[in-house]
């Protein structure tokens, strides 16, 4: 049995389950790779299995740092609203082939990992507020 390309899994995935572009499932790819990269270094070279916490924080730096402000607003388009979503995504994944999992990994890891809001967001909002009442001018 030939294995599918990349594409062709993409295509039974999204048609099997259509609330994720397929742009979400590549942008998934890359942020997992790019946190595997900061685990391997961290951990002294020696590679390991992510957990579903640390590719969260994976994707939100990858997101940020390839994206900037425009972040939430890819990620919405492609159908990705919560950290939820995330799992799903790489729970598709599984399932097709294209990714591994251990016995310890589950759907509920990617639950309640951040608020979109203030991951994508809140990061290039100003640091100052401007006063939510103006200022009224003295009369002398």
């Amino acid at each position: 049995m030939q294995t599918p390309s990349l594409d062709e899994a993409l295509d039974r995935i999204t048609a099997k389950d259509p609330r994720y572009h397929r742009e979400a499932y590549s942008f998934l790819r890359e942020a997992l790779d790019h946190t595997q990269r900061s685990v391997t270094k961290a951990n002294q070279g020696q590679t390991r299995h992510v957990s579903g916490q640390e590719l969260l924080e994976g994707i939100r730096h990858y997101a940020l740092s390839q994206y900037g402000p425009m972040a939430l607003t890819l990620l919405q388009e492609w159908g990705v609203t919560r950290c939820e979503d995330f799992g799903e995504l790489v729970f598709n994944l599984v399932e097709h082939g294209l990714l591994s999992k251990t016995d310890k990994d589950s759907r509920e890891d990617f639950a309640n990992g951040y608020d979109f809001e203030t991951a994508f967001r809140k990061p290039f909002q100003p640091a100052r507020t401007l006063p939510a009442t103006p200022v009224e001018a003295t009369q002398e």
